[in-house]
């Protein structure tokens, strides 16, 4: 990692940025994911996040390409960093690095409204459908793990049938699809989306779904996010729609955890598979 990170920082002179005269140099690390390293980086007055892709960045990724064509368009419309360089082949994007406000925090209100925006950007390429997705970790568990599968088929095959139904439920549009409170922060008195890995064209319920089961948001915060997204009260079949795609978020969710095996604790994960058999039970009875 080091050195692909010192290679990476050799790179400077090819970055999109006028005026710069000095070799960033490495101020900390911003973290990190699954399979990818990301570190706050500076060079004179100017600050950047440059992130490392590791070898294995997942199959459910549109990559590098489409987020890199996803932050431009963001960033014109003022919603993410610019995006400074990317290398595809080394697994390389470097982006403007954004401070946040000290107790900065994101409203279900202008969450909302951050979505809407988003939602209005030009379409990119279409993400894997999430029955896809879903089938493509739950085979990749049966394979290796088929004592913890048979333990959880039961769940899967209730949650089947409205899995099935996502592919009908529109509109379609370009969705964050991961705008959890990780990748959004308030900085410089407003509010910007960060890391758009998996940014792509799909249906916008499930961009929605994502971030009131991700924050577990209550009735009262999600009634407030959906109103300023729809710019209208909403109506039963908004709250059909989004117990649906919360279905689709939260099995993806507990199938990911299980097949990368990055499960949490025991406690944590156990609570993961109540929330979906709450929201099955939930569909089921309506």
């Amino acid at each position: 990692m080091r050195q692909r990170l010192r290679h990476a920082l050799d790179t400077w002179r090819k970055w999109q940025v006028d005026d710069l005269r000095l070799a960033p140099r490495v101020l900390g690390r911003l973290g990190g994911g699954l399979s990818n390293q990301s570190f706050l980086v500076s060079s004179g007055n100017r600050q950047f996040a440059l992130r490392l892709t590791g070898d294995d960045p997942g199959a459910d990724l549109p990559g590098l390409q489409t987020e890199w064509q996803a932050l431009r368009l963001a960033h014109e419309a003022g919603l993410a960093p610019a995006p400074r360089y990317l290398n595809e082949q080394a697994g390389v994007l470097v982006c403007d690095y954004l401070p946040p406000d000290p107790g900065g925090a994101v409203t279900p209100a202008a969450l909302g409204r951050l979505l809407q925006r988003i939602h209005q950007l030009p379409e990119l390429s279409a993400i894997r459908a999430v029955g896809e997705r879903c089938e493509q970790a739950a085979w990749t568990i049966r394979q290796e793990q088929p004592a913890l599968w048979r333990a959880l088929q039961p769940l899967a095959a209730r949650a089947a049938p409205f899995i099935a139904q996502l592919e009908t439920v529109g509109p379609h549009a370009t969705c964050h699809n991961d705008l959890l409170r990780a990748n959004r922060i308030v900085s410089g008195g407003r509010v910007w989306a960060i890391d758009w890995e998996y940014a792509a064209a799909g249906p916008v319920w499930f961009d929605l779904a994502a971030v009131c089961a991700g924050d577990e948001l209550d009735e009262t915060a999600r009634r407030t996010l959906l109103e300023n997204y729809l710019q209208t009260p909403a109506a039963t079949r908004d709250w059909q729609r989004l117990a649906l795609f919360e279905c689709g978020y939260r099995l993806l969710e507990l199938l990911w955890h299980l097949r990368t095996h990055t499960a949490p604790a025991a406690a944590s994960l156990e609570q993961k598979r109540e929330r979906l058999e709450r929201c099955i039970t939930f569909l089921e009875s309506h």
